[in-house]
């Protein structure tokens, strides 16, 4: 069976780029933020659910997520009932990913909220990436169609850095240079494969 390793850490700490050093070490990634850009789309198994939470941001027949931006700054209800509609299709979708990958010795789960959905229960490992809080700001509001003010939401959501990163396994501290985090991921999944050998 393979080792459930979750990935998690606040918006703007580095998770993408260490998932993507997972990903190109061969470990199966079952991305969070890209399945619901896939339900978001035409289609998408979220749309419906979605049009019923925050029609304006569906008009298109699909989830405009700069609309959708909007009304989550502007609402601060609608986050969580957008996170309460996803998370059956969600399930579904790690359980499918897990399945597909059954015979890999290890599979990593990025997910952003990760102990906010209590994630951590049936995982087998917690990896936290971290940064300190001037470059994590520095990161997320250089991003496009971000700004102070949506990045505060954001960040009212997640469980503080210093919570995540006591209850974690493992911290990865990413101010230390990609190149680190990326030799630090090695090491990581040498580590667990041996200990699933």
């Amino acid at each position: 069976m393979s080792i459930k390793l979750g990935l998690t850490g606040s918006i703007g700490m580095g998770k993408s780029t260490t998932a993507g050093f997972f990903k190109a070490f061969g470990v199966p990634v079952w991305d969070a933020d890209a399945v619901v850009h896939a339900l978001y789309a035409p289609m998408g198994a979220a749309v419906a659910e979605l049009a019923r939470i925050a029609p304006q941001a569906t008009a298109g027949g699909f989830v405009d997520r700069n609309i959708l931006k909007t009304l989550i700054r502007d609402d601060k209800t609608l986050l969580p009932k957008i996170e309460s509609a996803l998370k059956p299709i969600l399930a579904q979708s790690r359980s499918a990913f897990l399945h597909a990958n059954r015979a890999a010795p290890l599979v990593l789960f990025d997910i952003p909220l990760l102990y906010e959905t209590d994630a951590e229960s049936w995982l087998d490992y917690v990896l936290v990436v971290t940064a300190p809080p001037e470059m994590q700001k520095e990161r997320v509001v250089a991003r496009k169609n971000m700004d102070e003010k949506l990045f505060a939401t954001f960040l009212a959501r997640q469980m503080p850095d210093a919570e995540k990163r006591a209850l974690a396994d493992f911290v990865f501290d990413t101010s230390r240079g990609m190149d680190h985090t990326k030799a630090e991921v090695k090491a990581l999944i040498e580590k667990l494969e041996k200990e699933n050998a």
